[in-house]
């Protein structure tokens, strides 16, 4: 991991990291090249762009290395073996960057381009970690819905409090980055795990478009997924509220079968009340599973930090030598676990 390395092979400090992780968006590729490349050189500042191709199937993969041929100077390019998710991509573009600042990006051009330069005013200001809240949604309605949901629920069970926990546009301090891929967690929720470790975050509200081609990588049970691991990672509530309920049920139940003796000893054998046992039955046995579920959850955390196995591993990496310029394929894997 590039802990200390803030230059580039010329020795000249590098201001600005964009990680942009892509999977299977070919078709958004030349257009996010044309605004990108126009917005970070319009800053006057230093700068790189890393983009993590996280195991596309389609030409994504030789899009991007014609992109590397045609601007060396600034491109790099991770390849990772497999496809290991977006969280676990953009870590492994954290443990590569150089620049003081990063800012991540998505490929679809939800969020424009165009929007960086302010979140590196509000970096520059001393905001080690800037998020972002999307100022007018295009996206279905039931994502609208799903996400008020969560994080009304993110809120009321955490302490993390991010108005927009879906927008990865978003700015990191180098120390804040390392951070995150320093941890060793089996699933990286990184905008909780930043706010966790910044001293000074800030939001600010950016614009938030169409995607310009594809479809959302993120289906319905993918979100539900990643707010588990949200919830599991950071509160333990939902292991208390399985407390408090069993509590409370077995209070209601206790109660509710000496109400029973009672009618045994003084009205005798009863046979109306049987379907009532049968739906509070059915009840708690609803009740169980669930609550070996969010057991489950917790615990298939730790199996997943007890095996260390690694959250991703690094094909390959396209970058100028320091020598010449021209490509370097290094084989390398990740070094922290999953």
């Amino acid at each position: 991991m590039n802990t200390d390395v803030t230059k580039d092979r010329h020795g000249q400090q590098v201001e600005l990291s964009v990680v942009i992780p892509v999977f299977n968006e070919q078709d958004a590729l030349a257009i996010l090249f044309e605004r990108l490349y126009s917005v970070m050189d319009g800053l006057g500042r230093s700068f790189e762009v890393l983009f993590v191709n996280d195991g596309s199937s389609d030409n994504s993969a030789d899009i991007l290395a014609q992109q590397f041929e045609k601007r060396t100077d600034v491109t790099r390019v991770i390849s990772l073996s497999s496809n290991a998710g977006q969280h676990a991509a953009l870590i492994a573009g954290f443990e590569h960057t150089r620049g003081e600042f990063i800012i991540t990006l998505d490929a679809d051009l939800q969020n424009p381009p165009e929007e960086i330069p302010a979140i590196v005013a509000e970096m520059d200001k001393g905001f080690d970690y800037v998020g972002s809240i999307r100022a007018s949604r295009h996206d279905k309605a039931w994502r609208h819905v799903a996400s008020r949901l969560m994080n009304t629920l993110r809120e009321k069970i955490t302490n993390i409090r991010m108005t927009d926990q879906g927008c990865m546009l978003r700015g990191y301090s180098r120390e804040i980055a390392l951070e995150i891929a320093d941890s060793n967690e089996s699933r990286t929720f990184i905008p909780a795990l930043a706010y966790l470790y910044a001293a000074r975050p800030t939001e600010i509200t950016v614009a938030h478009e169409e995607r310009v081609a594809g479809q959302s990588k993120y289906s319905l049970f993918k979100l539900i997924q990643l707010n588990f691991d949200l919830f599991t990672s950071f509160s333990s509530v939902p292991l208390q509220l399985i407390s408090f309920t069993g509590i409370f049920v077995s209070i209601i139940s206790f109660l509710f079968v000496c109400y029973l003796a009672y009618r045994r000893l003084f009205y005798g054998p009863e046979v109306e009340g049987v379907f009532t046992l049968f739906g509070i039955t059915i009840f708690l046995m609803g009740l169980l599973l669930f609550s070996v579920g969010v057991l489950g959850e917790y615990i298939g955390r730790i199996n997943g930090l007890v095996r260390k196995r690694k959250r991703f591993r690094v094909a390959s990496v396209l970058e100028a030598s320091e020598d010449v310029e021209s490509p370097v394929g290094e084989s390398k894997s990740s070094t922290t676990s999953e």
